[in-house]
């Protein structure tokens, strides 16, 4: 047995770590025993966690837990970039979120990480062209987390959204690498034209609370967008913008404002 527990924890060290906090927090809680059970302890790998999680959260009358998990059971099989992206993402909220002590939190506990997870999984199924189910999780995902994001749209991974209130994310919208932005964040269009009207976000960018992004734009990677800015025309690599409209207003101040989450501007005190 402890063989085998060594060779997890080296093939997948995300996964095991997950499970040994896991059984801590049974110790620790005991209460909370049949949801850390259920959620993390039951499963053999993380890719049937998140079915089983975003199954469970995703659920109404309209469509049950059992064909939900199904249909997620299916992405994660089908794509394994599915898992490495949460792996990335797990680990993404755990360095940058200083309320995050564990990397069980996110997965159990963080609408943010499990809104993303669940758009994932949506993601696959628009590009299997099952349009109509990829339109069913969207509107669970908002209607359950607050978190409205297109499935059409492309999501990199080690995203961090913190607290992730009334996020919306455009049907072409791009979003990089190791992004993080905050609530309210709007990656949205400037009018009714059918061809590319969302943002490109690349990889490395911090979104501030409230920062509004639109239209057919770039914000180059390693930017900062100060929180309430309306980002109306293109942002240069490594720059901050802020304002309504946003402007240029100094440049980043570090190599990873998505990692640093340093929100105030060049000058700040």
């Amino acid at each position: 047995m402890a063989e085998t527990r060594t060779n997890i924890a080296e093939v997948d060290p995300v996964w095991s770590r997950i499970r040994d906090e896991a059984k801590q927090a049974v110790i620790d809680e005991p209460l909370l025993g049949g949801l850390v059970h259920s959620s993390i302890l039951h499963h053999a790998t993380l890719e049937r966690t998140l079915a089983y999680r975003v199954s469970l959260k995703l659920a109404s009358g309209e469509m049950s837990e059992q064909i939900l998990r199904e249909i997620a059971d299916e992405a994660y099989s089908a794509e394994p970039k599915l898992g490495q992206a949460a792996r990335a993402d797990i680990v993404a909220v755990y360095e940058r979120d200083p309320a995050c002590h564990r990397f069980v939190q996110p997965l159990l506990y963080f609408k943010g990480f499990q809104a993303v997870q669940a758009y994932r999984v949506g993601h696959w199924l628009w590009h299997q062209g099952r349009h109509d189910l990829a339109y069913f999780i969207q509107m669970r995902v908002s209607e359950v987390f607050g978190v409205d994001i297109h499935p059409a749209a492309v999501v990199g991974q080690g995203i961090m959204i913190d607290h992730a209130h009334s996020i919306v994310i455009g049907e072409t919208a791009v979003v990089g690498d190791n992004v993080s932005m905050l609530h309210s964040v709007t990656l949205g269009g400037t009018g009714k034209e059918e061809q590319k009207r969302h943002p490109t976000i690349e990889s490395g960018v911090l979104i501030g609370a409230g920062a509004e992004v639109l239209g057919n734009i770039t914000v180059g990677h390693c930017s900062k967008v100060a929180a309430g800015s309306v980002v109306l025309k293109d942002v240069p690599p490594k720059s901050t913008v802020a304002g309504v409209p946003a402007k240029i207003v100094g440049e980043a101040g570090c190599d990873q404002p998505s990692v640093m989450m340093d929100q105030l501007l060049n000058g700040d005190s």
